[in-house]
């Protein structure tokens, strides 16, 4: 059996059970099948709870879990490592229909991912004043600056990373004008 099959009715429960699937015992497959299935989801969408905890305050528990549960099943990972898993996350909640009264929300969700690739970015060793001393003085307008691998910049019009602090613990809540960016 490929593992494209496998791997799509694994991650969306309104298709059959794959018909290469059978269990030892002969009996009920679709139920172990089913049990597997659950774990893989509860797995996913935990890992997603770890990367947007923000979010999820910000949205609540049902509201998150079901919709983490949706982009699951229409995102399935693309690599072994759950850090990266979630990437697309802010764009599927920029398009989601429920999340559609909250506009600010995907992009809340983007600080929170820009926030996990800094923390797992490559180590960099910061510039020193002696690298510059050493370039000659009419060379320094040529020159070309590079943020350190972990720096992203997270465009919005709303206040969001003010939304992320109030609701990440960073700081204390209150209001947020929402007209502000």
């Amino acid at each position: 059996m490929s593992s494209a099959p496998f791997a799509a009715a694994l991650l969306d429960p309104d298709r059959p059970l794959p018909g290469e699937i059978t269990s030892h015992t002969a009996r009920h497959p679709e139920k172990r099948f089913a049990v597997y299935r659950n774990n893989v989801t509860v797995g996913l969408v935990e890992a997603l709870r770890t990367r947007f905890p923000a979010t999820e305050k910000i949205v609540g528990e049902a509201f998150f879990a079901a919709t983490a549960r949706e982009f699951v099943r229409r995102h399935p990972p693309r690599s072994p490592l759950l850090m990266h898993y979630g990437d697309g996350f802010p764009d599927f909640l920029k398009d989601f229909p429920p999340a559609a009264d909250m506009p600010w929300l995907a992009d809340v969700a983007r600080v929170e991912a820009a926030r996990t690739r800094a923390y797992h970015a490559a180590d960099a060793g910061p510039l020193g004043a002696e690298a510059f001393c050493a370039v000659a003085p009419e060379a320094l307008g040529g020159l070309r600056v590079t943020l350190h691998p972990s720096a992203e910049i997270v465009r919005s019009k709303h206040p969001v990373v003010t939304i992320w602090a109030m609701n990440s613990g960073e700081a204390a809540l209150g209001a947020v004008d929402l007209g502000i960016a």
